[in-house]
């Protein structure tokens, strides 16, 4: 019988226990006759790390769950304050591995990119940095609880920003209107205190860097983010071939989606139509949607299906709006029981639909890891990571009958969303490399760079009249900015290869599931371009890959339209 995850017990997993862990792992290594006894001591040490990943993403979930809850708050606030000396542990632990005399035998038995990552981990901890680390998870900590405890006005509802969100895609303009100003005069009353958070986090990131012997938290926050693929300069790359080749095509599309609209130009409350009439909604409620996947799963794969169902039984889902609920949406593991779990909030709107295919795709290839991969190298970077969800979500175009009355309406409204997301994320992802290049910068000074990043980008949106969002204040609710930093650009690089994907399905859908399972098998076990490549998929870093992948994608919305 499957445990239901809020069965799951929830205890504190403490430092002192980690200590003792790592000291038992330190002197079975010293003592080691050989790599199978440093091996097995490995073994024995990683469970502990798992007891108190576990503890730590138990907490943080339930957290998650009601914001307001007292208990959660302080096991929140243990693990802010000891997860940077649970950090340095890891840190020890992976600098004996490297230090280690049958060093050769381990990188053949487990492999050498573990050791490209205990490497990189040197570079992201230092004893002079934990007091800063503790700071920077408490304040990334106030600033989401905030967020998730903010009401916004509509009409004289008071709702959190999650479903006013959501009134952003509605089919009547005005109420669209209505919703952005409700959003920007929202942000208005509290807007010095967003300053505040964030100018607090640049400080403190910065002021780590710069202890560590960096230029600035730019470098140290790409080790943090564990990139051994790919570096700053071939990520300038990518957001240069996406402004020369992305946004051409992205502009021609919103010129003619205002011209369907019957509208002049797109403003920033038209931004997520792109279809005129009635915007495409799921036709079932809550219970309805999970029966439908359920058989749209089934019909994927017996495995898939399967999954999904283990999923359900063990009510690992949490898709209701609530207040007191983070307004975000993720999918996290509780390591011991094998098990994932995912928290959404519907709002009605098709990203709903999204949810149900995102966040389970990223479910299934956390699933796969259990199964055949390594958990230690996990599912990969962060950009192969949601390659596993957003893939999924165009994978499961085949079954969008059973979610939308007119499904091209959706699937063109997906593909758009899709297409229209890249230079959106590469606004977010260049933001914050000035933010951190100028840690001296002024609320004032950010909001003009961003203004200027959304001309350079989305030439095509209007911001005219929209209280305070017109002043460049509309990374202020995105809240990776905030809390993971430089993350952002692994959503564009990865939905450049889920657009890769539904080209292939669409030439031959069987062979293109096939291959997104192997794909995910493979899970952090090689690198990201290795990947693409064993998929035959081409680099977003290559010049002109965007090119022919743009041009296909117009093309695939033009059959749909």
């Amino acid at each position: 019988m499957v445990m239901k995850v809020s069965e799951i017990p929830y205890k504190r997993y403490t430092i002192e226990e980690g200590r003792s862990a790592f000291g038992s792992f330190k002197a079975a290594v010293a003592s080691a006759a050989s790599a199978d006894e440093v091996i097995a001591a490995r073994k024995t040490f990683l469970d502990e790390w798992r007891n108190f990943t576990e503890a730590a993403s138990l907490s943080n979930c339930r957290f998650t769950l009601d914001t307001r809850s007292e208990f959660y708050q302080g096991e929140v606030a243990y693990y802010d304050e000891n997860g940077p000396l649970f950090s340095q542990l890891m840190t020890e632990y992976g600098e004996i591995m490297l230090a280690s005399p049958f060093r050769t035998e381990l990188e053949a038995a487990l492999g050498s990119r573990r050791f490209a990552f205990y490497e990189l981990a040197k570079k992201t901890f230092s004893e002079k940095i934990i007091e800063d680390m503790q700071k920077e998870n408490a304040v990334s900590t106030e600033y989401s609880k905030f967020m998730s405890e903010l009401v916004f006005d509509f009409d004289g509802q008071k709702m959190p920003l999650s479903v006013l969100r959501g009134k952003l895609e509605d089919s009547d303009r005005e109420v669209r209107r209505k919703a952005a100003h409700a959003i920007g005069e929202g942000l208005r009353a509290v807007g010095p205190r967003l300053d505040d958070f964030y100018d607090r986090l640049v400080k403190i990131r910065d002021t780590m860097a710069k202890k560590m012997g960096y230029k600035d938290f730019v470098e140290l926050g790409y080790y943090r983010m564990g990139r051994v693929d790919y570096n700053e300069k071939m990520v300038a790359g990518f957001r240069e071939n996406v402004r020369k080749y992305l946004v051409p095509c992205v502009v021609k599309l919103k010129k003619e989606i205002a011209g369907d609209l019957g509208i002049d130009g797109i403003s920033f409350f038209d931004d997520a139509v792109y279809v005129k009439g009635e915007i495409p909604r799921p036709m079932l409620d809550k219970a309805g949607i999970f029966d439908e996947a359920q058989k749209m799963y089934d019909e994927m794969s017996p495995d898939i299906g399967d999954f999904m169902r283990e999923m359900r039984e063990a009510e690992a889902f949490d898709v209701d709006s609530r207040d007191g609920k983070w307004g975000g949406g993720y999918c996290t593991c509780f390591p011991k029981e094998k098990q994932p779990f995912i928290l959404a909030n519907f709002n009605g709107g098709s990203g709903d639909i999204d949810v149900i295919t995102h966040e389970f795709g990223h479910a299934y290839a956390a699933y796969n890891v259990f199964r055949y991969g390594d958990e230690e190298l996990d599912v990969g970077g962060m950009e192969t990571a949601e390659c596993h969800s957003m893939s999924m979500e165009f994978l499961c175009w085949k079954g969008m009958e059973r979610f939308f009355a007119e499904p091209n309406k959706y699937k063109y409204s997906h593909l758009c969303s899709a297409l229209s997301f890249i230079p959106y994320g590469v606004i977010v992802d260049e933001f914050q490399h000035i933010a951190y290049s100028h840690p001296e910068y002024t609320p004032k000074e950010r909001k003009a760079a961003y203004r200027e990043l959304e001309a350079k980008y989305r030439p095509y949106l209007d911001w005219t009249g929209i209280p305070y969002l017109e002043e460049g204040t509309r990374w202020q609710y995105q809240m990776h900015i905030f809390e993971s930093p430089f993350y952002y650009i692994d959503y564009c690089l990865a939905q450049t290869v889920a657009l890769w994907f539904l080209k292939m399905s669409r030439e031959d859908y069987r062979a293109a599931l096939e291959k997104y399972v192997g794909f995910s098998k493979k899970g952090g076990t090689e690198a990201f371009p290795e990947l693409l490549a064993g998929v035959g998929i081409p680099s977003p870093f290559a010049d002109g890959s965007l090119k022919a992948l743009a041009d296909e994608c117009v093309g695939i919305a033009e059959e749909l339209k």
